[in-house]
């Protein structure tokens, strides 16, 4: 009976954890929660079993099976371990359920040989969750280096606002609305640079995109395509609209800085505006109409927003 209640406990947890995984496989796709709590719960009670039938085997005398059902737990503690590196507590509760029952036997065995166990069962787990732990550690770093790699690859590293590749790829994240591109160039810039140092213009800079980062007002994406130049991407709106918002912007900027050792800096923004999709429906087309159009504003006596031509 102690075995066919093993039996029917393995053959209700495979069914049960396959059931969950399809379950979560379905959320997933579907970008709903998924059940890995109750994942979790079913992978400790299935290592509960494993650890009660080594355990019915070793009480039972039967030494044959007790030698399968022991080389059987410790085979699967070994896939635990590498299996679950990313959650290495969860692993070693695994095993401690898997193997800890060998120890639990042993008074039962009648072999006074078995007490060895009490001595290499706690080994071999501290061994193995060691492992899982560094393999862990790995995980994590590599992860971070991944993340870290990928965010320097779409943003600019003096500002953190994306840069020219994390634009495109926002542009082609964006929902199907109709957007409108702002083309900023600092004025006054260089002058900043050429009086205080280029550390002062790398903080003014900053400033600037403290600023664009924290006072758009509305959902938008923001890249710095180098030097002075900066890019507001958002949901297209009437012209009074979007002129309005240009001006806000504007006025943002314009507010005087304190650089290093209390310097104040004031400049200025000319803005270029284009359109979707009047102006092209591709980032690089919207680019070269807004900077047309920041051109003009520059010709024109700087500080103003110019919407592209047709």
């Amino acid at each position: 009976m102690p075995f066919l209640l093993w039996c029917a406990a393995e053959c209700s947890l495979c069914v049960a954890r396959l059931a969950v995984l399809m379950i979560a496989q379905r959320a997933a796709s579907e970008r709903r929660a998924t059940p890995t709590d109750l994942y979790i719960l079913l992978g400790l009670a299935w290592a509960a079993t494993v650890g009660y039938g080594t355990f019915i085997s070793l009480v039972g005398g039967d030494w044959v099976v007790a030698a399968l059902s022991c080389l059987s737990a410790a085979a699967m503690v070994g896939g635990i371990s590498f299996r679950n590196f990313g959650a290495p507590r969860f692993a070693g509760a695994m095993i401690v359920l898997a193997l800890g029952p060998c120890c639990a036997a042993a008074p039962f065995t009648g072999e006074p040989i078995f007490f060895i166990t009490f001595l290499q069962i706690p080994f071999y787990l501290a061994a193995m969750s060691a492992a899982g732990f560094r393999l862990n550690k790995l995980l994590v770093a590599t992860m971070r280096a991944e993340r870290e790699n990928a965010f320097r690859a779409h943003h600019d590293s003096l500002t953190g606002l994306m840069n020219r590749a994390g634009l495109a790829a926002a542009m082609e994240a964006r929902p199907e609305n109709r957007m409108a591109l702002f083309y900023l160039d600092l004025d006054g810039f260089k002058a900043v640079n050429d009086t205080y140092g280029h550390a002062a213009g790398d903080t003014l800079l900053q400033g600037v995109a403290d600023r664009l980062r924290n006072g758009v007002g509305r959902p938008a994406s923001i890249a710095r395509l180098g030097g002075d130049e900066f890019v507001i991407l958002t949901d297209a709106a009437e012209h009074p609209a979007l002129l309005a918002f240009a001006e806000r912007v504007a006025a943002q900027i314009s507010v005087p800085y304190v650089l290093r050792f209390d310097q104040t800096a004031v400049i200025g923004v000319s803005i270029g505006l284009a359109l979707e999709p009047q102006h092209g429906s591709d980032l690089a087309s919207l680019l070269s109409a807004a900077d047309a159009a920041l051109y003009e504003a520059k010709a024109a006596g700087k500080a103003r927003c110019i919407v592209a031509s047709a």
